[in-house]
């Protein structure tokens, strides 16, 4: 799938979210998603919760393993790990790195580097793995 493909894939699957969220990069095997952060996303102090760094984490490996595999809306997180390393910058987006280590016919494994606008370093890094659909 395209850049402007798993743009219209989210829209059409999450609607409820996908504002949220923008694809500015597919390769193979890889995918780089940006949540464009809102006072929702924000935790006491100012800075990116741990749930919103979860959702782009998620939704970024989500979107590399449908860019491979076109449009298979079941695909399921099964196992997510995440460390949060540093602090985000408050109130800036964050960007998700995410390329896919294993594409099996069953289980996808994907790591996600994600940066806070402006920092070179990484604020979390993510592994998930996830449950694909059977061909019916």
């Amino acid at each position: 799938m395209t850049k402007e493909d798993l743009e219209q894939f989210l829209v059409e699957v999450f609607p409820q979210v996908h504002a949220d969220f923008g694809v500015e990069e597919v390769q193979d095997m890889f995918v780089r998603i940006r949540l464009k952060v809102g006072e929702r996303h924000l935790r006491p102090g100012g800075t990116v919760s741990g749930p919103a760094m979860f959702s782009l984490a998620d939704v970024s490996a989500y979107l590399a393993i449908m860019a491979m595999i076109g449009p298979k809306a079941l695909a399921v997180t099964t196992n997510c790990s995440i460390d949060f390393m540093r602090k985000p910058v408050n109130h800036a987006d964050l960007i998700a790195e995410c390329r896919l280590l294993k594409l099996g016919k069953v289980l996808a494994v994907s790591d996600a580097l994600l940066f806070s606008e402006g920092m070179e370093q990484p604020v979390a890094r993510a592994t998930l793995t996830y449950s694909i659909p059977p061909e019916r």
